[in-house]
């Protein structure tokens, strides 16, 4: 009988287990998980719902969101993406659902949807699983791998390593002759302290362009105003993109705000028309833009040196094109980060050229599988992190089984 010891109690443990059990009931699988409980990251994922996945069914357009992976997982994504996550949760009783922002969620709205099926079909398949055992070593004896953890020691035929960003297990995997990319955060927003935005809290836009001065990072979407300074999908993308550089910056950098998405050139020509049609409004009172929060454009008016009381006949062009300016190319000047929510995401891990992608498996060793968030692969808020988890989770094991 082929034992199977897999580190890692998350969503991407269980998911390979579950997936290699089915396909060979005679394998013997070991879920060695170092803390008190299993799946916690699916717990809190989504705000408890758990964002299972994203609804973009392209491999093409779906790898667009992995800043790092985008290369090695196009192949993947044809023998399993989102359409096969649908289909796989769906057989084991918990059906998805896709709402408005493409997100997809459990029906059941709730990640406990999740962690029931894991665990109902780990108990159904005779999956071992272990908490409170954290790996402290890992080493290859002859044809075999010996797993030791605080409480025995364990001898396996193949091995799975799924435990996430973890630092002690990129550890372990140094000893291993693996590469490991240093890990930045990922997935973050900016903190900004400006009297343009302060106060603003709860705030958004929804579409804006975010650039980082002096880079060609840029994104667009909506933009949220936190107590922190800025986030939303617009700011979280560009932290995903711009992870490496903006850690070299030491997280000191200045952002352009585009609140519009629009050109400066035809914001100033809706403020000139405005000017002609409404001369006897008054500025602060009177907004041309739907998108532009009542209170926002009052902030960004005054930025412009352009006092409470002024109605449209009394500007000049040059405060007409600092409106403009202050609409579409606003500098904010960005002093640290802070974590999104409690979902904290990393770039780095196990270097993907050591990985063989049509098995997820290493190149140095065989028999040694890594799989999810400890490869150096991560992605853009919106359940992009799960897919490559179930993604990997089933073609490694396919390959477990079929070796």
């Amino acid at each position: 009988m082929s034992k199977i010891i897999i580190i890692g109690g998350g969503a991407a443990g269980f998911f390979t287990a579950i997936n290699a059990k089915e396909q060979n009931p005679d394998l013997e699988i070991t879920i060695l998980e170092k803390g008190k409980e299993v799946l916690q990251k699916v717990k809190i994922s989504g705000g408890g719902r758990c964002n299972v996945t994203h609804a973009c069914f392209e491999p093409k357009e779906l790898v667009k969101f992995y800043p790092r992976g985008e290369k090695e997982l196009l192949g993947p994504f044809h023998t399993f993406m989102t359409g096969d996550t649908f289909e796989w949760f769906d057989d084991r009783g918990v059906p998805l659902k896709i709402e408005s922002d493409n997100r997809v969620f459990p029906e059941a709205n709730t990640s406990q949807a999740i962690i029931d099926c894991f665990q109902n079909q780990v108990v159904k398949l005779g999956i071992t699983v272990l908490k409170n055992h954290g790996v402290t070593a890992v080493s290859k004896k002859e044809n075999s791998w010996v797993v030791t953890t605080k409480n025995k020691e364990f001898i396996a035929d193949k091995l799975v390593i799924a435990a996430g960003s973890s630092n002690k297990v990129w550890e372990l995997v140094k000893t291993l002759d693996h590469t490991i990319i240093e890990p930045v955060p990922s997935l973050f927003t900016f903190n900004i302290k400006d009297k343009r935005i302060i106060d603003l809290l709860g705030i958004s836009v929804p579409n804006a362009t975010v650039n980082i001065v002096g880079t060609k990072l840029e994104s667009s979407g909506p933009l949220l105003i936190t107590h922190w300074g800025m986030s939303g999908p617009a700011v979280l993308k560009l932290s995903a993109f711009g992870a490496r550089i903006l850690a070299a910056k030491n997280y000191q950098y200045n952002v352009q705000v585009n609140w519009l998405s629009r050109p400066t050139n035809k914001i100033v020509n809706v403020l000139v028309n405005l000017k002609k049609k409404e001369p006897k409004k008054t500025v602060m009172l009177k907004s041309p833009f739907t998108d532009i929060p009542k209170r926002l454009w009052e902030r960004l008016v005054l930025a412009s040196d352009i006092n409470t009381s002024p109605r449209w006949a009394d500007l000049n062009n040059a405060q007409i094109e600092q409106l403009a300016n202050q609409l579409t190319k606003g500098v904010y000047n960005a002093n640290g980060k802070s974590t999104f929510k409690e979902e904290f995401v990393t770039a780095g891990g196990v270097d993907l050229k050591e990985i063989n992608f049509k098995r997820f498996e290493s190149k140095k060793h065989n028999n040694l599988f890594f799989v999810g968030e400890v490869l150096n692969i991560d992605a853009v808020t919106g359940g992009f992190n799960f897919q490559n988890a179930w993604t990997g989770g089933f073609i490694a094991a396919k390959a477990i089984v079929e070796n």
